[in-house]
Protein backbone atom coordinates (compact mmCIF):
# COMPACT_ATOMS: atom_id res chain seq x y z
CA UNK A 1 0.00 0.00 0.00
CA UNK A 2 1.28 3.44 -0.92
CA UNK A 3 1.16 5.91 1.97
CA UNK A 4 1.20 9.56 0.88
CA UNK A 5 1.84 12.16 3.58
CA UNK A 6 0.96 15.76 2.75
CA UNK A 7 3.51 18.41 3.77
CA UNK A 8 2.86 22.15 4.01
CA UNK A 9 4.48 25.22 5.60
CA UNK A 10 4.14 25.23 9.41
CA UNK A 11 3.19 21.55 9.55
CA UNK A 12 3.71 20.05 13.02
CA UNK A 13 6.82 17.86 12.85
CA UNK A 14 5.56 14.89 14.87
CA UNK A 15 2.24 14.99 13.01
CA UNK A 16 3.97 13.74 9.87
CA UNK A 17 7.06 12.10 11.39
CA UNK A 18 4.99 9.89 13.70
CA UNK A 19 2.97 8.25 10.91
CA UNK A 20 6.12 8.07 8.75
CA UNK A 21 7.91 6.20 11.54
CA UNK A 22 5.03 3.80 12.11
CA UNK A 23 4.59 2.74 8.49
CA UNK A 24 8.31 2.54 7.66
CA UNK A 25 9.11 0.68 10.87
CA UNK A 26 6.23 -1.67 10.18
CA UNK A 27 7.64 -2.50 6.75
CA UNK A 28 11.11 -3.08 8.19
CA UNK A 29 9.77 -5.35 10.94
CA UNK A 30 7.53 -7.21 8.48
CA UNK A 31 10.41 -7.98 6.14
CA UNK A 32 12.56 -9.13 9.04
CA UNK A 33 9.80 -11.48 10.19
CA UNK A 34 8.92 -12.60 6.65
CA UNK A 35 12.12 -12.65 4.54
CA UNK A 36 11.48 -12.35 0.83
CA UNK A 37 7.98 -10.93 1.18
CA UNK A 38 7.11 -7.51 -0.15
CA UNK A 39 6.96 -4.67 2.36
CA UNK A 40 3.36 -3.85 3.32
CA UNK A 41 3.84 -0.08 2.95
CA UNK A 42 5.71 2.30 0.67
CA UNK A 43 5.81 5.76 2.25
CA UNK A 44 6.42 9.10 0.53
CA UNK A 45 5.69 12.77 1.07
CA UNK A 46 3.79 15.13 -1.21
CA UNK A 47 3.79 18.94 -1.19
CA UNK A 48 2.65 21.74 -3.48
CA UNK A 49 6.08 21.72 -5.11
CA UNK A 50 9.48 20.10 -4.69
CA UNK A 51 10.84 23.11 -2.83
CA UNK A 52 11.81 22.44 0.80
CA UNK A 53 8.95 22.87 3.26
CA UNK A 54 9.63 24.58 6.57
CA UNK A 55 7.75 22.89 9.36
CA UNK A 56 6.77 24.44 12.64
CA UNK A 57 9.79 25.46 14.76
CA UNK A 58 11.98 25.68 11.65
CA UNK A 59 12.58 22.07 10.58
CA UNK A 60 13.08 21.92 6.80
CA UNK A 61 11.92 18.91 4.78
CA UNK A 62 12.44 18.12 1.11
CA UNK A 63 9.24 16.54 -0.31
CA UNK A 64 9.47 13.39 -2.39
CA UNK A 65 6.81 14.46 -4.88
CA UNK A 66 4.77 17.45 -5.95
CA UNK A 67 0.99 17.45 -6.17
CA UNK A 68 -0.10 16.08 -9.53
CA UNK A 69 3.15 14.16 -10.07
CA UNK A 70 3.22 11.38 -7.51
CA UNK A 71 2.45 7.66 -7.33
CA UNK A 72 -1.08 6.54 -6.59
CA UNK A 73 -2.04 6.92 -2.94
CA UNK A 74 -3.78 4.11 -1.05
CA UNK A 75 -3.51 5.77 2.36
CA UNK A 76 -3.58 9.56 2.52
CA UNK A 77 -2.24 11.13 5.72
CA UNK A 78 -3.01 14.80 6.33
CA UNK A 79 -1.07 16.11 9.33
CA UNK A 80 -1.84 19.23 11.28
CA UNK A 81 0.01 22.30 12.42
CA UNK A 82 -0.82 25.88 11.45
CA UNK A 83 -3.44 25.11 8.80
CA UNK A 84 -5.13 28.50 8.28
CA UNK A 85 -3.32 29.17 4.99
CA UNK A 86 -4.06 25.66 3.68
CA UNK A 87 -7.79 26.19 4.14
CA UNK A 88 -7.62 29.05 1.63
CA UNK A 89 -5.85 27.14 -1.16
CA UNK A 90 -8.35 25.79 -3.73
CA UNK A 91 -5.69 23.67 -5.46
CA UNK A 92 -4.70 21.96 -2.21
CA UNK A 93 -8.31 21.33 -1.20
CA UNK A 94 -9.13 19.93 -4.61
CA UNK A 95 -6.09 17.64 -4.47
CA UNK A 96 -7.06 16.40 -1.00
CA UNK A 97 -10.59 15.75 -2.21
CA UNK A 98 -9.43 13.89 -5.33
CA UNK A 99 -6.90 11.77 -3.44
CA UNK A 100 -9.46 10.96 -0.77
CA UNK A 101 -11.99 9.82 -3.37
CA UNK A 102 -9.61 7.17 -4.73
CA UNK A 103 -7.72 6.25 -1.54
CA UNK A 104 -8.49 3.15 0.47
CA UNK A 105 -7.98 5.06 3.71
CA UNK A 106 -7.81 8.75 4.65
CA UNK A 107 -6.29 9.81 7.96
CA UNK A 108 -5.73 13.15 9.64
CA UNK A 109 -3.57 14.06 12.61
CA UNK A 110 -4.42 16.91 14.93
CA UNK A 111 -5.64 19.99 13.01
CA UNK A 112 -5.39 18.09 9.74
CA UNK A 113 -9.09 17.44 10.38
CA UNK A 114 -9.77 21.09 9.45
CA UNK A 115 -8.26 20.44 6.00
CA UNK A 116 -10.37 17.33 5.49
CA UNK A 117 -13.50 19.21 6.54
CA UNK A 118 -12.73 22.22 4.34
CA UNK A 119 -12.11 19.89 1.39
CA UNK A 120 -15.47 18.22 1.95
CA UNK A 121 -13.95 14.85 2.80
CA UNK A 122 -15.74 14.84 6.17
CA UNK A 123 -19.05 16.68 6.24
CA UNK A 124 -20.84 15.19 9.25
CA UNK A 125 -20.54 12.57 11.95
CA UNK A 126 -17.93 11.89 14.64
CA UNK A 127 -14.40 13.28 14.38
CA UNK A 128 -11.66 14.45 16.70
CA UNK A 129 -8.68 16.81 16.72
CA UNK A 130 -6.26 18.38 19.19
CA UNK A 131 -8.07 19.22 22.45
CA UNK A 132 -7.14 22.88 22.07
CA UNK A 133 -8.82 23.11 18.66
CA UNK A 134 -11.98 21.10 19.21
CA UNK A 135 -14.19 24.11 19.90
CA UNK A 136 -12.98 25.88 16.75
CA UNK A 137 -13.57 22.77 14.62
CA UNK A 138 -17.12 22.45 15.97
CA UNK A 139 -17.80 26.13 15.36
CA UNK A 140 -16.43 26.16 11.81
CA UNK A 141 -18.12 22.89 10.81
CA UNK A 142 -21.27 22.55 12.96
CA UNK A 143 -22.44 19.36 11.23
CA UNK A 144 -19.44 17.51 12.65
CA UNK A 145 -19.70 15.72 15.97
CA UNK A 146 -16.40 16.68 17.56
CA UNK A 147 -15.49 14.18 20.26
CA UNK A 148 -13.12 14.78 23.15
CA UNK A 149 -11.26 11.87 24.69
CA UNK A 150 -10.46 9.17 22.10
CA UNK A 151 -6.99 9.01 20.56
CA UNK A 152 -8.67 8.46 17.19
CA UNK A 153 -12.17 8.34 15.72
CA UNK A 154 -13.17 6.24 12.71
CA UNK A 155 -15.90 7.21 10.27
CA UNK A 156 -16.00 4.75 7.40
CA UNK A 157 -12.77 5.01 5.43
CA UNK A 158 -11.82 8.26 7.18
CA UNK A 159 -10.03 8.31 10.52
CA UNK A 160 -9.15 11.42 12.51
CA UNK A 161 -6.80 11.54 15.49
CA UNK A 162 -6.31 13.84 18.43
CA UNK A 163 -3.22 15.95 18.95
CA UNK A 164 0.32 15.36 17.71
CA UNK A 165 1.44 12.05 19.30
CA UNK A 166 -2.05 10.56 18.82
CA UNK A 167 -1.15 10.13 15.16
CA UNK A 168 1.21 7.33 16.21
CA UNK A 169 -1.60 5.48 17.99
CA UNK A 170 -3.89 5.98 15.01
CA UNK A 171 -1.38 4.62 12.52
CA UNK A 172 -0.57 1.62 14.70
CA UNK A 173 -4.32 0.98 14.73
CA UNK A 174 -4.30 1.12 10.92
CA UNK A 175 -1.45 -1.41 10.83
CA UNK A 176 -3.54 -3.58 13.16
CA UNK A 177 -6.60 -3.31 10.92
CA UNK A 178 -4.94 -3.43 7.50
CA UNK A 179 -2.27 -6.03 8.34
CA UNK A 180 -2.49 -7.79 11.72
CA UNK A 181 -2.48 -7.21 15.44
CA UNK A 182 0.77 -9.14 15.77
CA UNK A 183 2.52 -6.88 13.26
CA UNK A 184 1.16 -3.74 14.93
CA UNK A 185 2.35 -5.02 18.30
CA UNK A 186 5.79 -5.87 16.91
CA UNK A 187 6.00 -2.43 15.30
CA UNK A 188 5.13 -0.68 18.56
CA UNK A 189 7.69 -2.84 20.36
CA UNK A 190 10.38 -1.92 17.82
CA UNK A 191 9.50 1.76 18.32
CA UNK A 192 9.55 1.23 22.11
CA UNK A 193 6.12 2.83 22.15
CA UNK A 194 3.42 1.94 24.71
CA UNK A 195 0.49 0.93 22.54
CA UNK A 196 -2.41 -1.46 22.97
CA UNK A 197 -4.79 -2.67 20.28
CA UNK A 198 -7.68 -1.93 22.63
CA UNK A 199 -6.94 1.81 22.84
CA UNK A 200 -10.17 3.81 23.05
CA UNK A 201 -11.75 4.80 19.76
CA UNK A 202 -15.15 5.53 18.29
CA UNK A 203 -16.27 3.93 15.04
CA UNK A 204 -19.28 4.59 12.87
Amino acid sequence: MNVGIYLFPEVEALDFAGPFEVFTTCSRVSQRLNPGQEAPFQVFSVAESLHPVQARAGLRIVPDHAMGAHPSIDILVVPGGVVAAELLKPAVLQWVQQCSASARQVASVCTGAFILAQAGVITEGPVTTHWEDQADLAEMFPALQVIDGPRWVEQGSVITSAGISAGIDMCLHLVDRLCSTSLATATARQMDYPWRAASAAVAS
